[in-house]
């Protein structure tokens, strides 16, 4: 259990960690197994805002040219939908004539069941690959790659992250607004969780601002809520996939629209 708390409204509020932990974390302990053909018991990571934490690793599945984990999410005292699913890591072994075919560097990465694919452009992610963000797609291949370095192994290494109930989860957050399908976002720019974050709720928004500005819209629609979707839906026919939602963030929400040369905004 992470130790590290916040005050939301006079209470203390423990912190969590992210998805893009739980991926690296797992990523890193299943390389370590499969390169040592030890058991990997606990794993320690250090997440981009500089927390130290070790991790307990469940449900190891080691096989001579491939092993799978996973860890656990803990959101804290977030009301997180992800909180205590398990983020899974597979690592095999890559051939290099495959690794010189795709030119890239000595670390594969991509999503399985429950993490989905990005079908619309806008986001930080290129359309049909797995919705693993920038900064937990560097954590994972760093820690495979420190992984590898420590067994002097000079090969290529291929990681399938997955989230088996990723897919039934993602139906609850704003994955398929921002037309991610199939399953939940490796999400994470600290790797920690912090509860009642605003800032998150407001990177939300700009996101899905990002992707309808990618589908070259200039006119947005935005309401607080359901019932202001549900207003446009039954007196003015419009559809709820036609709208934003920016909940009490409303001034924050004009000031992006701005900012991302919307041209006008009701």
């Amino acid at each position: 259990m992470l130790e590290r708390y916040v005050y939301k409204n006079q209470k203390k509020m423990r912190c969590g960690y992210t998805t893009g932990t739980c991926a690296c974390a797992a990523a890193k302990a299943a390389a370590y197994m499969l390169l040592s053909g030890r058991e990997v018991k606990e794993i320690k990571v250090i997440t981009p805002m500089g927390v130290s934490l070790t991790l307990p690793v469940i449900d190891i599945d080691i096989k001579e040219d491939k092993v799978i984990c996973a860890i656990k999410k803990d959101s804290g005292d977030d009301p997180d939908v992800t909180n205590g699913i398990k983020i899974y890591a597979q690592v095999t072994y890559v051939k290099e004539d495959i690794m010189r075919t795709i030119n890239t560097d000595g670390v594969i990465v991509d999503g399985g069941i429950g993490v989905g694919r990005v079908t619309k452009k806008g986001l930080k992610c290129a359309v049909g690959e797995a919705a693993i963000n920038p900064v937990p797609l560097k954590m994972i291949k760093e820690a495979v790659a420190e992984a590898a370095e420590s067994y002097s192994y000079e090969g290529s290494l291929k990681v399938i992250i997955s989230a088996p109930k990723g897919v039934d989860i993602a139906k609850k957050t704003f994955n398929p607004n921002l037309g991610i399908t199939g399953g939940i976002s490796i999400l994470g720019t600290t790797g920690i969780v912090e509860p009642m974050s605003e800032q998150a709720l407001i990177d939300t928004i700009s996101v899905e601002l990002d992707v309808r500005k990618a589908q070259n819209e200039e006119f947005i629609i935005v309401t607080p809520g359901n019932y202001g979707q549900d207003f446009l839906r039954d007196n003015l026919g419009i559809a709820v996939d036609k709208c934003v939602k920016c909940s009490n963030f409303i001034g924050d929400t004009i000031d992006m629209c701005i900012e991302k040369g919307f041209k006008s905004m009701l």
